[in-house]
């Protein structure tokens, strides 16, 4: 008996020793997988070459709406035959013609001395941009002037101290009626004198504009009440510079 269980009967260890070792085993460790993180040199790259070409796409579009505009607004100007000769009278009594100021832009404004508040208003804008174009380097010569639309009560005498009012650089012109018909003429000004009140006084319907000149005599371009000085001033910049553009390439 004690033989048979001698037989039978095994080490505990020895009976344990695969089995324990098959299921007691940890798994195998895994390698962590490469985390490519949201951001990459390549990624970068493809962003900036993808918000690049969408810059210059909607830079391009711009560009190309904004020269449609100009040529339209171009077009348009060139029907209306804006600008031309004029002889008027400064404040000193000396004849003064539009062939005086080549070689100088211009800025005209159409108005008379007796206004209320628009013209002043005007006026001062427009000393703010002559002063603005002073200020800035490398500026070409810019003439501001005044021409009345009531020649019968806007004497010489009176045109140049009211333009001193507003800064010593505004030269005032004025004339006959026939003189300032035609300079009124030649910009499509349109003036008309209202009913007088009990005292003779009266007010002068007219246009509401500044006109820009260029040295070359010609007119290229216009700035309504709802244009402020450094709107103005902006655009003249953008004038000049296609006007010395256009000279260069004329060169070659």
């Amino acid at each position: 008996m004690n033989s048979v269980l001698r037989r039978t009967a095994r080490p505990l260890g020895r009976f344990f020793s695969t089995t324990a070792v098959n299921h007691c085993a940890q798994p195998p460790k895994l390698r962590p997988k490469k985390v490519i993180g949201p951001i990459t040199w390549k990624s970068m790259t493809v962003t900036a070459l993808v918000g690049g070409g969408l810059t210059a796409f909607i830079l391009y579009v711009r560009k190309e709406k904004q020269d449609a505009l100009d040529r339209e607004r171009k077009r348009q100007l060139g029907k209306a035959k804006i600008g031309g000769s004029f002889e008027l009278v400064d404040s000193e009594g000396k004849t003064v013609k539009n062939t005086d100021f080549l070689g100088k832009w211009l800025l005209i404004y159409f108005g008379f001395t007796h206004c209320p508040d628009i013209c002043p208003d005007e006026l001062e804008k427009l000393a703010e941009v002559v002063d603005k174009h002073d200020n800035t380097p490398s500026s070409p010569p810019l003439q501001p002037l005044f021409i009345s639309v009531d020649p019968v009560r806007d004497t010489p005498e009176i045109v140049g101290k009211y333009c001193k009012e507003f800064t010593p650089k505004l030269l005032g012109l004025t004339g006959t009626t026939e003189q300032v018909q035609q300079a009124c003429k030649s910009y499509r000004v349109y003036f008309s004198a209202g009913p007088q009140d009990n005292d003779a006084d009266y007010i002068v319907d007219h246009t509401i504009i500044i006109y820009l000149v260029n040295p070359d005599g010609e007119f290229v371009d216009y700035y309504g009440q709802n244009r402020n000085a450094k709107e103005i001033h902006d655009s003249i910049l953008v004038n000049i510079a296609k006007y010395d553009a256009g000279k260069k390439s004329s060169w070659f």
